[in-house]
């Protein structure tokens, strides 16, 4: 069976707004090629946050139990499937097996089998307005902006599904000076200046130096021995390499209580295009698409427009264009990567066909970088 399956993602978010687990949606035309699918990306499975698993608008049956499920991995089971025999046969083989099961589209009045201890309850807040019947934590979902989760939480939700934290936010204004320094910074890295004044400006903000250093120095960058101070990171990566690292300060700068989730959306964006992008692009390339990625919400956490970042940065014509234009070559990569952020595959479908890519490479990249962008705010 060709893999016909592709995954998409969004982030589950409690009162705080912070990361609490990660949603995976699977859209293909079989629980069987979902399966496959699955199984194909074992090594690229996300470990560090919960992940829900849905199923999209399959019905689920036993056939998911070929599925080697990881332990942080909790099925999906739709109200309106219930009453399906296939699926409380699925429900009494992840109950013997331990595994647990969230129940989604929940309404007051649904009638609930007995015996199954619900972890999570999802219910789209649009026709739920009081969750106190329902079992479980509470976590509205299509919620449009950041108003209408402030209006959740007050109705009685534990936390929300989605992406309302992109839209809502307070109207732009001017570079702050914290981040005006950051982007100093990367000016100085990019135009190759003397290592020592790059250090004066470090030191001015050991916060930043620690911050830099703690990103260099991890899992992801994947170096074999650890950076000690900036000088030993300039001599083992070079600038061109560092201000791929510098341009994550910018993004994880931002002290918005939205911004653990806007930090993981843009890192993982970033990452997806590094990867998706590998074998279009040669390596110094391969790190503009992931500050093309990881830039694209700078708006929204700097609290500034994007042209005005761009202004005071000498980035290349191809980030920018992307940015700002929505054009050149990375823009339609930027585009794969805002369509995996999505519960409606149709969008998806056609940027993967688009770019002739294989469903297993796009998936590979989408846990790739969601993985990648949880281990930097663990």
């Amino acid at each position: 069976m060709s893999q016909t399956t592709l995954l998409t993602r969004e982030p589950v978010v409690n009162k705080n707004r912070a990361i609490t687990a990660n949603r995976i949606i699977a859209h293909g035309p079989s629980i069987g090629a979902v399966v496959e699918a699955l199984n194909a990306q074992a090594e690229a499975w996300p470990a560090h946050h919960p992940v829900f698993v849905s199923l999209g608008r399959l019905v689920p049956t036993p056939e998911l139990m070929n599925w080697r499920i990881p332990p942080n991995a909790s099925i999906e089971i739709p109200a309106q499937t219930l009453a399906h025999p296939h699926t409380q046969a699925l429900m009494g083989q992840l109950q013997e097996a331990g595994r647990p099961m969230n129940l989604t589209w929940y309404t007051p009045g649904t009638a609930l089998p007995a015996g199954i201890d619900w972890r999570f309850v999802l219910m789209d807040a649009r026709r739920v307005a009081s969750p106190a019947s329902a079992p479980g934590l509470k976590l509205a979902w299509g919620l449009s902006e950041a108003g209408a989760f402030r209006q959740a939480i007050g109705a009685g939700f534990d936390g929300a599904s989605g992406w309302f934290f992109l839209h809502g936010n307070p109207p732009a204004k001017e570079l702050s000076p914290s981040h005006a320094q950051i982007v100093r910074l990367l000016n100085l890295v990019r135009n190759n200046a003397e290592i020592r004044d790059i250090e004066t400006v470090l030191k001015q903000d050991v916060a930043l130096s620690y911050k830099l250093l703690r990103y260099i120095n991890s899992a992801g960058f994947g170096l074999m021995c650890e950076i000690q101070s900036f000088r030993h990171a300039v001599s083992i990566l070079g600038y061109t390499a560092l201000n791929k690292w510098l341009s994550l300060l910018l993004v994880t700068a931002s002290r918005d209580p939205s911004a653990p989730a806007m930090m993981q959306t843009a890192i993982a964006r970033g990452r997806f295009m590094e990867e998706i992008g590998a074998s279009y692009f040669d390596a110094g390339e391969r790190d503009n698409l992931f500050i093309t990625g990881a830039f694209s919400l700078l708006p929204l956490l700097l609290g500034t427009s994007i042209q005005s970042v761009l202004d005071e940065m000498n980035l290349p014509v191809s980030i920018t264009d992307a940015l700002v234009h929505g054009q050149g070559e990375f823009a339609p990569f930027l585009r794969l990567a805002q369509h995996c952020e999505g519960f409606d595959g149709a969008g998806l479908v056609s940027a993967v066909a688009a770019l002739h890519l294989p469903c297993d490479r796009v998936n590979h990249a989408l846990l790739t970088g969601l993985g990648f962008a949880d281990s930097l705010q663990a």
